[in-house]
Protein backbone atom coordinates (compact mmCIF):
# COMPACT_ATOMS: atom_id res chain seq x y z
CA UNK A 1 0.00 0.00 0.00
CA UNK A 2 2.89 2.33 0.76
CA UNK A 3 5.23 3.21 -2.11
CA UNK A 4 7.21 6.02 -3.72
CA UNK A 5 7.41 9.28 -1.80
CA UNK A 6 5.15 7.92 0.90
CA UNK A 7 7.63 5.17 1.68
CA UNK A 8 9.23 7.16 4.44
CA UNK A 9 6.04 7.09 6.45
CA UNK A 10 5.28 4.23 8.78
CA UNK A 11 2.25 2.27 7.59
CA UNK A 12 -0.84 3.01 9.63
CA UNK A 13 -1.02 -0.65 10.55
CA UNK A 14 2.36 -0.32 12.26
CA UNK A 15 1.26 2.77 14.13
CA UNK A 16 -1.94 1.04 15.24
CA UNK A 17 0.13 -1.93 16.39
CA UNK A 18 2.43 0.41 18.32
CA UNK A 19 -0.61 1.96 19.98
CA UNK A 20 -1.88 -1.49 20.84
CA UNK A 21 1.47 -2.38 22.38
CA UNK A 22 1.35 0.78 24.45
CA UNK A 23 -2.22 -0.08 25.35
CA UNK A 24 -1.16 -3.54 26.55
CA UNK A 25 1.56 -1.94 28.66
CA UNK A 26 -0.95 0.52 30.14
CA UNK A 27 -3.41 -2.29 30.79
CA UNK A 28 -0.72 -4.34 32.51
CA UNK A 29 0.14 -1.34 34.68
CA UNK A 30 -3.56 -0.80 35.41
CA UNK A 31 -4.07 -4.43 36.37
CA UNK A 32 -0.99 -4.29 38.59
CA UNK A 33 -2.20 -1.08 40.25
CA UNK A 34 -5.68 -2.52 40.80
CA UNK A 35 -4.22 -5.74 42.17
CA UNK A 36 -2.01 -3.83 44.62
CA UNK A 37 -4.94 -1.66 45.62
CA UNK A 38 -7.05 -4.78 46.27
CA UNK A 39 -4.36 -6.06 48.60
CA UNK A 40 -4.95 -3.14 50.94
CA UNK A 41 -8.62 -2.54 50.14
CA UNK A 42 -10.28 -5.61 51.55
CA UNK A 43 -13.96 -6.08 52.22
CA UNK A 44 -15.26 -5.69 55.74
CA UNK A 45 -18.63 -7.25 56.41
CA UNK A 46 -20.28 -5.77 59.48
CA UNK A 47 -23.87 -5.92 60.64
CA UNK A 48 -24.88 -2.27 61.14
CA UNK A 49 -28.01 -3.28 63.06
CA UNK A 50 -25.92 -5.41 65.37
CA UNK A 51 -23.46 -2.58 65.91
CA UNK A 52 -26.31 -0.26 66.87
CA UNK A 53 -27.78 -2.84 69.20
CA UNK A 54 -24.41 -3.06 70.95
CA UNK A 55 -24.72 0.59 71.86
CA UNK A 56 -22.70 2.21 69.08
CA UNK A 57 -19.86 2.87 71.55
CA UNK A 58 -16.26 3.11 70.42
CA UNK A 59 -14.50 -0.24 70.69
CA UNK A 60 -11.65 -0.27 73.19
CA UNK A 61 -8.13 -1.49 72.51
CA UNK A 62 -7.69 -4.73 74.42
CA UNK A 63 -4.56 -5.85 76.24
CA UNK A 64 -3.46 -9.41 77.01
CA UNK A 65 -5.48 -9.58 80.21
CA UNK A 66 -8.74 -8.50 78.56
CA UNK A 67 -8.22 -10.84 75.60
CA UNK A 68 -7.57 -13.78 77.91
CA UNK A 69 -10.60 -12.86 80.02
CA UNK A 70 -12.98 -12.76 77.02
CA UNK A 71 -11.59 -15.98 75.58
CA UNK A 72 -11.98 -17.74 78.93
CA UNK A 73 -15.57 -16.52 79.28
CA UNK A 74 -16.37 -17.55 75.71
CA UNK A 75 -14.91 -20.99 76.31
CA UNK A 76 -16.07 -21.70 79.86
CA UNK A 77 -19.00 -19.37 80.57
CA UNK A 78 -22.00 -20.96 82.24
CA UNK A 79 -24.58 -19.37 79.93
CA UNK A 80 -24.57 -19.26 76.14
CA UNK A 81 -25.52 -15.56 76.11
CA UNK A 82 -22.59 -14.77 78.40
CA UNK A 83 -20.22 -16.66 76.11
CA UNK A 84 -21.62 -14.91 73.05
CA UNK A 85 -21.26 -11.46 74.67
CA UNK A 86 -17.62 -12.25 75.46
CA UNK A 87 -16.93 -12.98 71.81
CA UNK A 88 -18.78 -9.83 70.76
CA UNK A 89 -16.51 -7.80 73.07
CA UNK A 90 -13.45 -9.55 71.67
CA UNK A 91 -14.58 -8.95 68.11
CA UNK A 92 -15.10 -5.25 68.76
CA UNK A 93 -11.61 -5.02 70.24
CA UNK A 94 -10.16 -6.77 67.20
CA UNK A 95 -11.26 -3.83 65.07
CA UNK A 96 -8.04 -2.17 66.32
CA UNK A 97 -4.66 -3.14 64.79
CA UNK A 98 -3.09 -2.98 68.25
CA UNK A 99 -5.49 -5.59 69.60
CA UNK A 100 -4.93 -7.77 66.53
CA UNK A 101 -1.18 -7.79 67.12
CA UNK A 102 -1.59 -8.60 70.78
CA UNK A 103 -4.05 -11.38 69.96
CA UNK A 104 -1.89 -13.23 67.42
CA UNK A 105 1.16 -13.22 69.70
CA UNK A 106 -0.79 -14.38 72.73
CA UNK A 107 -0.17 -18.09 73.21
CA UNK A 108 -3.21 -20.28 72.66
CA UNK A 109 -5.49 -17.44 71.52
CA UNK A 110 -5.94 -18.64 67.93
CA UNK A 111 -6.31 -22.25 69.04
CA UNK A 112 -9.12 -21.21 71.40
CA UNK A 113 -10.82 -19.13 68.69
CA UNK A 114 -10.66 -22.03 66.22
CA UNK A 115 -12.12 -24.29 68.88
CA UNK A 116 -15.08 -21.93 69.24
CA UNK A 117 -15.40 -21.76 65.45
CA UNK A 118 -15.77 -25.54 65.34
CA UNK A 119 -18.16 -25.79 68.29
CA UNK A 120 -21.66 -27.18 67.86
CA UNK A 121 -23.32 -23.93 68.96
CA UNK A 122 -24.31 -21.83 65.95
CA UNK A 123 -24.22 -18.43 67.67
CA UNK A 124 -20.73 -19.03 69.06
CA UNK A 125 -19.57 -20.28 65.66
CA UNK A 126 -20.90 -17.14 64.00
CA UNK A 127 -19.23 -14.77 66.50
CA UNK A 128 -15.93 -16.67 66.27
CA UNK A 129 -16.13 -16.35 62.47
CA UNK A 130 -16.75 -12.62 62.85
CA UNK A 131 -13.63 -12.35 65.01
CA UNK A 132 -11.65 -14.08 62.26
CA UNK A 133 -13.19 -11.74 59.72
CA UNK A 134 -11.92 -8.72 61.67
CA UNK A 135 -8.46 -10.30 61.73
CA UNK A 136 -8.60 -11.01 57.99
CA UNK A 137 -9.11 -7.31 57.33
CA UNK A 138 -5.72 -6.49 58.81
CA UNK A 139 -3.07 -5.00 56.54
CA UNK A 140 -0.36 -7.02 58.29
CA UNK A 141 0.61 -10.27 56.58
CA UNK A 142 1.56 -11.74 59.99
CA UNK A 143 -2.06 -11.44 61.09
CA UNK A 144 -3.29 -13.24 57.97
CA UNK A 145 -0.77 -16.05 58.46
CA UNK A 146 -1.82 -16.39 62.08
CA UNK A 147 -5.27 -17.30 60.75
CA UNK A 148 -3.88 -20.33 58.87
CA UNK A 149 -5.28 -22.89 61.36
CA UNK A 150 -8.80 -21.60 60.65
CA UNK A 151 -8.72 -21.60 56.85
CA UNK A 152 -9.45 -25.29 56.32
CA UNK A 153 -12.56 -24.95 58.52
CA UNK A 154 -13.70 -21.84 56.68
CA UNK A 155 -13.35 -23.82 53.46
CA UNK A 156 -15.38 -26.71 54.87
CA UNK A 157 -18.17 -24.42 56.00
CA UNK A 158 -18.72 -23.22 52.43
CA UNK A 159 -20.79 -26.35 51.96
CA UNK A 160 -23.03 -25.49 54.93
CA UNK A 161 -26.66 -24.44 54.99
CA UNK A 162 -26.55 -20.93 56.49
CA UNK A 163 -26.21 -18.36 53.71
CA UNK A 164 -25.12 -15.68 56.20
CA UNK A 165 -22.36 -17.91 57.55
CA UNK A 166 -21.19 -18.91 54.05
CA UNK A 167 -21.12 -15.25 53.00
CA UNK A 168 -18.96 -14.37 56.02
CA UNK A 169 -16.57 -17.27 55.32
CA UNK A 170 -16.20 -16.20 51.67
CA UNK A 171 -15.35 -12.60 52.49
CA UNK A 172 -12.88 -13.77 55.15
CA UNK A 173 -11.19 -16.16 52.73
CA UNK A 174 -11.11 -13.46 50.05
CA UNK A 175 -9.32 -11.13 52.43
CA UNK A 176 -6.80 -13.77 53.51
CA UNK A 177 -6.05 -15.00 49.99
CA UNK A 178 -4.51 -11.76 48.80
CA UNK A 179 -2.56 -11.03 51.95
CA UNK A 180 -0.63 -14.25 52.38
CA UNK A 181 1.05 -16.63 49.97
CA UNK A 182 1.21 -19.14 52.83
CA UNK A 183 -2.60 -19.07 53.02
CA UNK A 184 -2.83 -19.74 49.29
CA UNK A 185 -0.32 -22.59 49.48
CA UNK A 186 -2.52 -24.21 52.09
CA UNK A 187 -5.89 -23.55 50.47
CA UNK A 188 -5.08 -24.64 46.90
CA UNK A 189 -4.28 -28.30 47.73
CA UNK A 190 -7.26 -28.34 50.09
CA UNK A 191 -9.53 -27.62 47.13
CA UNK A 192 -10.53 -23.98 47.28
CA UNK A 193 -11.31 -23.89 43.55
CA UNK A 194 -13.75 -26.86 43.64
CA UNK A 195 -15.29 -25.38 46.82
CA UNK A 196 -15.87 -22.05 45.08
CA UNK A 197 -17.23 -23.86 42.02
CA UNK A 198 -19.78 -25.59 44.27
CA UNK A 199 -20.82 -22.27 45.82
CA UNK A 200 -21.58 -20.68 42.46
CA UNK A 201 -24.79 -22.67 42.23
CA UNK A 202 -26.16 -21.07 45.41
CA UNK A 203 -29.61 -19.47 45.06
CA UNK A 204 -28.62 -16.69 47.48
CA UNK A 205 -27.47 -13.43 45.86
CA UNK A 206 -25.45 -12.40 48.92
CA UNK A 207 -23.49 -15.64 48.69
CA UNK A 208 -22.90 -15.18 44.96
CA UNK A 209 -21.64 -11.62 45.42
CA UNK A 210 -19.29 -12.75 48.20
CA UNK A 211 -18.14 -15.63 46.00
CA UNK A 212 -17.41 -13.25 43.14
CA UNK A 213 -15.28 -11.16 45.47
CA UNK A 214 -13.33 -14.14 46.82
CA UNK A 215 -12.76 -15.55 43.34
CA UNK A 216 -11.63 -12.19 41.95
CA UNK A 217 -9.10 -11.96 44.78
CA UNK A 218 -7.80 -15.41 43.93
CA UNK A 219 -7.57 -14.61 40.22
CA UNK A 220 -5.49 -11.49 40.86
CA UNK A 221 -2.64 -13.12 42.77
CA UNK A 222 0.72 -13.29 41.03
CA UNK A 223 0.71 -17.07 40.58
CA UNK A 224 -2.83 -17.21 39.14
CA UNK A 225 -1.85 -17.48 35.43
CA UNK A 226 0.49 -20.40 36.14
CA UNK A 227 -1.08 -22.28 39.06
CA UNK A 228 -4.74 -21.33 39.51
CA UNK A 229 -6.35 -20.54 36.16
CA UNK A 230 -4.91 -23.37 33.98
CA UNK A 231 -5.45 -25.95 32.71
CA UNK A 232 -8.81 -27.03 31.30
CA UNK A 233 -8.07 -30.68 32.11
CA UNK A 234 -7.36 -30.16 35.83
CA UNK A 235 -10.36 -30.21 38.18
CA UNK A 236 -8.51 -28.05 40.71
CA UNK A 237 -8.00 -25.23 38.19
CA UNK A 238 -10.47 -22.49 37.37
CA UNK A 239 -10.66 -23.34 33.65
CA UNK A 240 -10.96 -27.04 34.45
CA UNK A 241 -13.96 -26.43 36.72
CA UNK A 242 -17.50 -25.39 35.94
CA UNK A 243 -16.73 -21.80 36.98
CA UNK A 244 -16.34 -20.28 33.46
CA UNK A 245 -19.72 -21.46 32.19
CA UNK A 246 -21.46 -20.43 35.43
CA UNK A 247 -19.76 -17.00 35.34
CA UNK A 248 -21.12 -16.47 31.83
CA UNK A 249 -24.54 -17.67 32.98
CA UNK A 250 -24.58 -15.06 35.74
CA UNK A 251 -23.68 -12.38 33.18
CA UNK A 252 -26.54 -13.19 30.84
CA UNK A 253 -28.91 -10.21 30.55
CA UNK A 254 -32.47 -10.56 31.67
CA UNK A 255 -34.72 -10.14 34.71
CA UNK A 256 -32.51 -12.45 36.80
CA UNK A 257 -29.36 -10.38 36.27
CA UNK A 258 -28.23 -8.89 39.58
CA UNK A 259 -25.96 -5.85 39.27
CA UNK A 260 -23.83 -6.55 42.36
CA UNK A 261 -23.26 -10.17 41.37
CA UNK A 262 -22.62 -9.27 37.73
CA UNK A 263 -20.00 -6.65 38.63
CA UNK A 264 -18.00 -9.13 40.74
CA UNK A 265 -18.07 -11.88 38.13
CA UNK A 266 -17.36 -9.51 35.24
CA UNK A 267 -14.09 -8.64 37.00
CA UNK A 268 -13.45 -12.37 37.51
CA UNK A 269 -13.90 -12.90 33.78
CA UNK A 270 -11.62 -9.97 33.05
CA UNK A 271 -8.78 -11.47 35.11
CA UNK A 272 -9.23 -14.87 33.45
CA UNK A 273 -9.11 -13.30 29.98
CA UNK A 274 -6.07 -11.18 30.85
CA UNK A 275 -4.19 -14.32 31.91
CA UNK A 276 -4.38 -15.43 28.24
CA UNK A 277 -4.29 -19.05 29.34
CA UNK A 278 -7.09 -20.29 27.08
CA UNK A 279 -9.49 -17.62 25.87
CA UNK A 280 -10.73 -19.89 23.11
CA UNK A 281 -12.46 -21.88 25.84
CA UNK A 282 -14.39 -18.79 26.92
CA UNK A 283 -15.32 -18.03 23.33
CA UNK A 284 -16.51 -21.60 22.83
CA UNK A 285 -18.74 -21.21 25.90
CA UNK A 286 -20.38 -18.21 24.18
CA UNK A 287 -18.35 -15.48 25.87
CA UNK A 288 -18.55 -13.06 22.96
CA UNK A 289 -22.27 -13.44 22.42
CA UNK A 290 -23.03 -13.20 26.16
CA UNK A 291 -20.96 -10.04 26.58
CA UNK A 292 -22.37 -8.57 23.37
CA UNK A 293 -25.94 -9.09 24.58
CA UNK A 294 -24.99 -7.63 27.96
CA UNK A 295 -23.62 -4.55 26.19
CA UNK A 296 -26.94 -4.14 24.37
CA UNK A 297 -28.80 -4.54 27.67
CA UNK A 298 -26.67 -1.89 29.38
CA UNK A 299 -27.25 0.55 26.53
CA UNK A 300 -31.00 0.02 26.86
CA UNK A 301 -30.83 0.55 30.62
CA UNK A 302 -29.01 3.89 30.41
CA UNK A 303 -31.60 5.07 27.90
CA UNK A 304 -34.43 4.22 30.28
CA UNK A 305 -33.02 5.84 33.39
CA UNK A 306 -30.12 8.06 34.38
CA UNK A 307 -29.43 6.40 37.72
CA UNK A 308 -28.56 2.83 36.72
CA UNK A 309 -25.27 2.14 38.47
CA UNK A 310 -24.28 0.27 35.31
CA UNK A 311 -21.08 2.26 34.95
CA UNK A 312 -19.66 -0.14 37.58
CA UNK A 313 -20.41 -3.05 35.27
CA UNK A 314 -19.45 -1.28 32.06
CA UNK A 315 -15.70 -1.13 32.73
CA UNK A 316 -15.03 -4.88 33.12
CA UNK A 317 -17.53 -5.80 30.38
CA UNK A 318 -15.88 -3.44 27.88
CA UNK A 319 -12.44 -4.77 28.77
CA UNK A 320 -13.57 -8.39 28.46
CA UNK A 321 -15.06 -7.76 25.02
CA UNK A 322 -12.02 -5.78 23.85
CA UNK A 323 -9.58 -8.48 24.89
CA UNK A 324 -11.64 -11.40 23.55
CA UNK A 325 -11.90 -9.63 20.20
CA UNK A 326 -8.11 -9.64 19.89
CA UNK A 327 -8.01 -13.42 19.96
CA UNK A 328 -6.97 -14.93 16.66
CA UNK A 329 -9.21 -17.87 17.54
CA UNK A 330 -12.21 -15.66 16.99
CA UNK A 331 -11.77 -16.18 13.25
CA UNK A 332 -12.54 -19.89 13.54
CA UNK A 333 -15.36 -19.73 16.07
CA UNK A 334 -18.85 -20.43 14.78
CA UNK A 335 -21.16 -17.63 13.74
CA UNK A 336 -23.31 -17.98 16.84
CA UNK A 337 -20.50 -16.40 18.85
CA UNK A 338 -20.01 -13.40 16.60
CA UNK A 339 -21.26 -9.95 17.48
CA UNK A 340 -23.98 -8.34 15.39
CA UNK A 341 -22.42 -5.25 13.81
CA UNK A 342 -24.97 -2.48 13.88
CA UNK A 343 -26.56 -3.38 17.20
CA UNK A 344 -23.21 -3.52 19.00
CA UNK A 345 -21.91 -0.31 17.43
CA UNK A 346 -25.15 1.55 18.15
CA UNK A 347 -25.17 0.30 21.76
CA UNK A 348 -21.55 1.31 22.21
CA UNK A 349 -22.28 4.87 21.05
CA UNK A 350 -25.20 5.12 23.45
CA UNK A 351 -22.82 4.16 26.25
CA UNK A 352 -20.15 6.59 25.02
CA UNK A 353 -22.65 9.45 25.21
CA UNK A 354 -23.64 8.30 28.70
CA UNK A 355 -19.99 8.16 29.80
CA UNK A 356 -19.39 11.63 28.36
CA UNK A 357 -22.09 13.02 30.64
CA UNK A 358 -21.70 10.83 33.73
CA UNK A 359 -18.34 9.05 33.75
CA UNK A 360 -15.75 10.47 31.31
CA UNK A 361 -13.04 8.20 32.72
CA UNK A 362 -14.79 5.27 30.99
CA UNK A 363 -14.60 6.82 27.52
CA UNK A 364 -11.19 5.22 26.76
CA UNK A 365 -12.60 1.79 27.67
CA UNK A 366 -15.43 2.18 25.17
CA UNK A 367 -13.13 3.57 22.49
CA UNK A 368 -10.64 0.71 22.89
CA UNK A 369 -13.52 -1.66 22.19
CA UNK A 370 -14.51 0.39 19.14
CA UNK A 371 -10.89 0.29 18.00
CA UNK A 372 -10.78 -3.50 18.28
CA UNK A 373 -14.14 -3.82 16.54
CA UNK A 374 -13.03 -1.74 13.55
CA UNK A 375 -9.38 -2.78 13.27
CA UNK A 376 -9.95 -5.83 11.08
CA UNK A 377 -13.62 -5.61 10.23
CA UNK A 378 -14.90 -3.70 7.18
CA UNK A 379 -18.47 -4.43 8.31
CA UNK A 380 -18.02 -2.59 11.61
CA UNK A 381 -16.46 0.32 9.72
CA UNK A 382 -19.43 0.31 7.37
CA UNK A 383 -21.75 0.42 10.40
CA UNK A 384 -20.02 3.56 11.66
CA UNK A 385 -20.56 5.26 8.33
CA UNK A 386 -24.07 4.04 7.59
CA UNK A 387 -25.35 5.12 11.02
CA UNK A 388 -23.76 8.60 10.68
CA UNK A 389 -21.62 8.08 13.77
CA UNK A 390 -18.49 9.84 12.57
CA UNK A 391 -19.65 13.27 13.76
CA UNK A 392 -20.55 12.03 17.30
CA UNK A 393 -17.13 10.38 17.35
CA UNK A 394 -15.40 13.63 16.41
CA UNK A 395 -17.22 15.42 19.23
CA UNK A 396 -15.15 13.37 21.68
CA UNK A 397 -11.82 14.76 20.43
CA UNK A 398 -11.54 17.63 22.97
CA UNK A 399 -12.10 15.38 26.02
CA UNK A 400 -8.48 14.38 26.58
CA UNK A 401 -5.30 13.39 24.73
CA UNK A 402 -5.95 9.70 25.36
CA UNK A 403 -9.48 9.99 23.98
CA UNK A 404 -8.23 11.99 20.97
CA UNK A 405 -5.66 9.33 20.09
CA UNK A 406 -8.27 6.59 20.29
CA UNK A 407 -10.80 8.50 18.20
CA UNK A 408 -8.15 9.14 15.55
CA UNK A 409 -7.09 5.49 15.64
CA UNK A 410 -10.66 4.36 15.00
CA UNK A 411 -10.87 6.79 12.07
CA UNK A 412 -7.60 5.38 10.72
CA UNK A 413 -9.13 1.91 10.92
CA UNK A 414 -11.99 3.15 8.74
CA UNK A 415 -9.78 5.06 6.30
CA UNK A 416 -7.33 2.22 5.71
CA UNK A 417 -10.19 0.08 4.33
CA UNK A 418 -9.81 1.96 1.04
CA UNK A 419 -11.18 4.64 -1.30
CA UNK A 420 -14.87 3.84 -0.78
CA UNK A 421 -14.52 4.42 2.95
CA UNK A 422 -12.44 7.58 2.60
CA UNK A 423 -14.96 8.95 0.15
CA UNK A 424 -17.65 8.68 2.81
CA UNK A 425 -15.40 10.26 5.44
CA UNK A 426 -14.80 13.31 3.27
CA UNK A 427 -16.19 15.96 2.94
CA UNK A 428 -17.64 16.77 6.32
CA UNK A 429 -16.44 18.12 9.67
CA UNK A 430 -13.34 15.93 9.59
CA UNK A 431 -11.04 18.50 7.96
CA UNK A 432 -11.59 21.26 10.52
CA UNK A 433 -11.25 18.73 13.33
CA UNK A 434 -7.95 17.44 11.99
CA UNK A 435 -6.56 20.94 11.56
CA UNK A 436 -7.56 21.45 15.19
CA UNK A 437 -5.82 18.29 16.42
CA UNK A 438 -2.66 19.26 14.55
CA UNK A 439 -2.51 22.24 16.90
CA UNK A 440 -2.52 19.96 19.96
CA UNK A 441 0.69 20.05 22.02
CA UNK A 442 0.62 16.24 22.45
CA UNK A 443 2.95 14.56 19.93
CA UNK A 444 0.97 11.31 19.86
CA UNK A 445 -2.23 13.16 18.95
CA UNK A 446 -0.46 15.04 16.16
CA UNK A 447 1.23 11.87 14.92
CA UNK A 448 -2.05 10.00 14.70
CA UNK A 449 -3.62 12.96 12.90
CA UNK A 450 -0.79 12.79 10.34
CA UNK A 451 -1.41 9.10 9.77
CA UNK A 452 -5.10 9.73 9.15
CA UNK A 453 -4.38 12.57 6.75
CA UNK A 454 -1.91 10.42 4.83
CA UNK A 455 -4.57 7.75 4.28
CA UNK A 456 -7.13 10.32 3.22
CA UNK A 457 -4.76 11.94 0.76
CA UNK A 458 -3.94 8.56 -0.78
CA UNK A 459 -7.51 7.40 -1.20
CA UNK A 460 -9.35 10.72 -1.57
CA UNK A 461 -7.34 13.31 -3.54
CA UNK A 462 -9.97 15.99 -2.86
CA UNK A 463 -8.96 15.83 0.78
CA UNK A 464 -5.46 17.06 -0.05
CA UNK A 465 -6.87 19.96 -2.09
CA UNK A 466 -9.24 20.96 0.71
CA UNK A 467 -6.38 20.73 3.18
CA UNK A 468 -4.25 23.12 1.13
CA UNK A 469 -7.13 25.57 0.76
CA UNK A 470 -7.56 25.61 4.56
CA UNK A 471 -3.88 26.60 5.07
CA UNK A 472 -3.06 23.06 6.16
CA UNK A 473 0.58 23.27 5.03
CA UNK A 474 1.15 26.23 7.34
CA UNK A 475 -0.30 24.22 10.20
CA UNK A 476 2.10 21.37 9.42
CA UNK A 477 5.06 23.76 9.52
CA UNK A 478 4.59 24.11 13.28
CA UNK A 479 5.85 20.55 13.69
CA UNK A 480 8.82 20.60 11.30
CA UNK A 481 11.26 20.87 14.19
CA UNK A 482 9.75 17.99 16.18
CA UNK A 483 12.27 15.16 15.85
CA UNK A 484 9.59 12.45 16.16
CA UNK A 485 7.37 14.05 13.51
CA UNK A 486 9.78 15.57 10.99
CA UNK A 487 9.76 12.74 8.45
CA UNK A 488 6.01 12.32 8.54
CA UNK A 489 5.38 16.06 8.24
CA UNK A 490 7.71 16.31 5.26
CA UNK A 491 6.17 13.30 3.51
CA UNK A 492 2.66 14.60 4.09
CA UNK A 493 3.56 18.03 2.71
CA UNK A 494 4.93 16.38 -0.43
CA UNK A 495 1.84 14.20 -0.81
CA UNK A 496 -0.48 17.20 -0.47
CA UNK A 497 1.47 19.31 -2.95
CA UNK A 498 1.67 16.57 -5.60
CA UNK A 499 -1.98 15.54 -5.62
Amino acid sequence: MWSGRQGRLRPVGCVVEELRCRRREREAALRKARREQQLISKRLLRDDASEEAEGGCVAMILGETEIQHFLRLAQQGTEEKERERALVSLRRGLQHPETQQTFIWLEGSMRTLVGLLTSNQALLQLEAARCLHELSHSEQSAVAEACLPATSYLLTYLSGHSSDFIELCLYTLGNLIVESEAVRRQLLPQGIVPALAACIQSPHLTVLEALGYALSQLLQVKEAPEMIIPSPSADSSVLGSTLPEHILRLLQPGPKLNLGVAVEFAWCLHYIICSQVDNTLLISHGGLSTLGLLLLDMAGAVQRTEDTGLELLACPVLRCLSNLLTEAAMEVVGGQNQLEDERVVAALFILLQFFLQKQPSLLPEGLWLLNNLTANSPSFCTSLLSMDLIEPLLQLLPVSNVVSILVLTVLCNVAEKGPAYCQRLWPGPLLSCLIGTLAFPDIEVVGQSLELLQLLFLYQPEAAKDFLQQSGVQVLERHQEEAQLQDRVRALQQTALHQ
